[in-house]
């Protein structure tokens, strides 16, 4: 198994395109199609703060995919469950994954922790 830092930037920077596409595309679907499914389940609020999380860390990551790899894949990660559990939780209005979410977060602040302390 590769560790974070062995993994090629071109993969690298191919994830982060996806998740920045992923992104775009989730907002826009949110916004237009998915407007009655969101507005049933009172989430709308909920799915743009996932679009928002995520793209905020995609232009992040976009910078530090060169400088801090592992960072890049701590918020890859903290996407997956923040932004990813606040997508199904609006749609599907299962509370529940509302408790997975804070993973996601601890992910990202983690990665900005590891910039804080970073000598790079």
């Amino acid at each position: 198994m590769q560790l974070p830092d062995e993994i090629p930037q071109t993969r690298r920077r191919r994830v982060i395109a996806l998740l920045g596409f992923l992104g775009v595309a989730l907002g826009a679907f949110g916004a237009h199609g998915l407007k009655g499914i969101l507005a049933a389940h009172s989430t709308a609020a909920v799915w743009q703060t996932a679009v928002f999380y995520q793209l905020i860390h995609v232009a992040a990551a976009l910078w530090a995919a060169e400088r801090h790899p592992r960072v890049v894949w701590t918020w890859i990660l903290g996407v997956l469950f923040f932004s990813g559990s606040l997508y199904l939780l609006a749609l599907t209005n299962l509370r529940w994954l509302g408790a997975i979410t804070p993973v996601g977060g601890v992910l990202f602040l983690a990665g900005w922790g590891i910039l804080l302390v970073s000598k790079k």
